[in-house]
């Protein structure tokens, strides 16, 4: 999957990305799903493996524009695990206390202790989107931010935790029939945010945005993956091929036994 991987100081134009790429899987839709459910299998085993091992921690970040696909990636992805061992973490606008600390306070509190899995839907990057695209602080203050992300993420890694960063990456007219489709939808209306057509209009300036956070955060020991996301079982299939051949990469094991299992008697 190392097509999808930005590598470290590369300027990354999202023009360049195809929102419908099939590169890594040429059945169809159908098709598509029934893999996704092997993979679903396999994620859970080695999401066992990884929780009794206990010698890592793994922290999944998901960043998209509106209506990119973060809970269903979620659902469609995590669907199988175990929950004791996998979290969801969510970051909505900061409360009167977390304002009045430093902008990474709550992120910090969030990350995965070992044997852990910690989804992050929107994360620690909204600080360098939103701001970025309003204006609402300094371009200089925004280049400090990279810089802070970056460090923040290499303390995380040098800790231990294993960093995937993911940006789901569809198209403004993939966009548009999304919307519309909640609009169609009385059982849909409830993800409906009117609010969300203002932030269309700056889908240029978003786009921009998202550019810059991942030509400057990108990292070996924190990659960024842009993945196709117009078609949801290829994200999926994609985003579930990824962290499973980490987790493989790891040589996770079972812990050994302190006692005897033969001297054991069950009466």
């Amino acid at each position: 999957m190392d097509k999808y991987k930005i590598k470290p100081n590369t300027k990354v134009l999202l023009s360049r990305h195809d929102p419908d790429d099939l590169t890594y899987y040429d059945g169809d839709k159908k098709a598509g799903r029934k893999y996704l459910k092997e993979l679903n299998k396999e994620l859970s085993e080695l999401q066992k493996l990884f929780y009794v091992d206990g010698r890592y921690k793994m922290l999944i970040v998901l960043q998209a524009t509106d209506t990119g696909g973060k809970d269903g990636t979620i659902r469609s992805v995590f669907h199988r695990v175990n929950p004791q061992g996998v979290r969801v973490a969510s970051f909505k606008k900061p409360t009167p206390e977390e304002l009045s600390r430093d902008y990474l306070w709550r992120v910090h509190e969030e990350v995965p202790a070992k044997g852990k899995i910690v989804v992050f839907n929107r994360s620690h990057y909204e600080d360098v989107l939103v701001p970025k695209v309003h204006g609402f602080i300094p371009p200089s203050v925004i280049q400090k931010r990279y810089h802070h992300l970056v460090e923040f993420e290499r303390l995380l890694a040098e800790e231990g935790t294993i960093i995937l960063k993911f940006y789901l990456n569809i198209s403004k007219q993939e966009q548009k029939e999304r919307l519309q489709a909640r609009l169609d939808d009385p059982a849909k209306h409830w993800k409906f945010n009117p609010g969300d057509l203002e932030e269309r209009k700056l889908w240029t300036k978003y786009q921009r945005a998202f550019e810059a956070m991942l030509s400057r955060t990108s990292e070996s020991f924190a990659p960024w993956y842009v993945i196709p996301a117009n078609r949801k079982w290829y994200r999926n299939i994609v985003i579930s091929r990824i962290i499973i051949d980490q987790l493989k990469s790891l040589k996770l094991k079972y812990p050994v036994a302190q006692w005897d299992p033969s001297e054991i008697n069950i009466v």
